[in-house]
């Protein structure tokens, strides 16, 4: 990598985006059948309240959101829909179906319970090459779910594509000097991604308790969230729980 590309910049802080994920509303519908919650009910609460988009992962096993659940969220609400989805030939053929506003390409395996970690796209470059091809000139914008690293950095600049997503689980799961590390990564790979001219979000394993310094980065754009607010949503309700976190990634820029 160049001495240019790892330049790091500072930006003045800016409008921090949220981005809600209602994937497990789903889940919790999955597990007793039927159609009760409604995801596209979350996706309303969360427009209603200040949530700037909607998030929905399409698994191949479809273990929450299903297909038919797309179109369904995307005429219920003005918010854009961020499209997870795997770098599979099936995924992109629904997203080019569906259209959503962007599409973020995530790592996937069947057995895991949740994404654990991010995409290697340095390793993956010619088979994600064609897939952000045909996605982008459909119009939909792509990002990918990437580790802080500056060598994934670099493959996403390779491939040309306007936003990354950092993962932000190491972070979300350590402590002490390691958490700051961890938060210093985070920091110093979103102002290297918008040096570079890619807008940065991050997203994963966030909480009341440790968003404030994430969204107090001043290069991150947006943040997505989903499993906490779902998780809060059955103490306090999800209009609450969508506020608060606004509030406090608000109080952090």
């Amino acid at each position: 990598m160049t001495a240019s590309l790892l330049t790091l910049s500072r930006l003045r802080p800016q409008s921090l985006r949220l981005g809600v994920n209602i994937d497990h509303v789903a889940t919790i519908r999955n597990a007793r059948g039927g159609e009760h919650p409604d995801p596209v009910r979350a996706a309303q609460i969360v427009a209603s309240v200040g949530g700037d988009g909607i998030t929905a992962h399409l698994r191949e096993d479809r273990r929450h959101i299903r297909d038919e659940d797309l179109a369904r969220i995307q005429a219920a609400t003005d918010l854009p829909l961020n499209l997870e989805m795997a770098a599979t030939d099936e995924m992109v053929e629904i997203a080019l179906r569906h259209k959503p506003h962007a599409a973020c390409i995530v790592p996937e395996r069947r057995e895991e319970r949740t994404t654990e970690g991010g995409l290697d796209a340095a390793g993956q470059h010619n088979r994600l090459a064609p897939i952000v091809t045909r996605l982008a000139d459909a119009g939909i914008r792509v990002s990918l779910f990437i580790a802080p690293d500056p060598r994934q950095i670099e493959a996403a600049l390779r491939l040309r594509v306007p936003v990354v997503e950092l993962h932000t689980g190491e972070y979300a799961h350590a402590s002490g000097e390691m958490q700051a590390a961890q938060l210093r990564r985070i920091a110093d790979m979103a102002a290297l991604a918008v040096k570079n001219g890619i807008e940065a979000h991050a997203g994963h394993g966030l909480t009341y308790d440790n968003v404030a310094a994430v969204a107090a980065i001043p290069q991150l754009a947006e943040l997505n969230i989903g499993h906490y607010l779902v998780g809060e949503a059955i103490f306090v309700g999800l209009e609450d729980a969508v506020r608060r976190m606004r509030e406090l990634m608000d109080a952090a820029r």
